[in-house]
């Protein structure tokens, strides 16, 4: 599956933005979200190829909507990469738990981050 589609979850602009232009500058098509809700709402209309998806936000955090994402029928196939600044490992693992397909540590290496996207598709 060929990603061309990505959605960027994260309630900082600076983030959402930094992210965008990367994305954006590298062929993607990025549509955002700044709230778990908006992140399932979206992920439900959009359909995106890829999520990136940050945890810390108020009020649903990323694993609670990584969660319902990764179970609705219509999205469950869409690949959730966590980026978080929750780096522990048993932060890790929860999110795995919850249907993440991968998991990086801000502050993003934006190189590493595009290798990742192509390694899935």
């Amino acid at each position: 599956m060929a990603i061309r589609k990505i959605l960027v979850v994260d309630d900082s602009p600076t983030e959402r933005l930094a992210l965008t232009e990367t994305l954006t500058r590298n062929g993607y098509e990025v549509v955002t979200a700044e709230s778990g809700e908006d992140a399932i709402t979206k992920s439900r209309s959009e359909l995106p190829d890829l999520i990136l998806m940050d945890v810390v936000m108020p009020g649903m955090n990323g694993y609670q909507a990584t969660r319902s994402i990764s179970r609705w029928e219509s999205t469950r196939a869409i690949p959730i990469i966590m980026c978080t600044s929750k780096g522990l490992e048993t932060d890790k693992i929860w999110g795995m738990r919850q249907g993440a397909y991968d998991y990086i540590v801000k502050p993003v290496d934006h190189f590493a981050l595009l290798s990742r996207i192509k390694s899935i598709g």
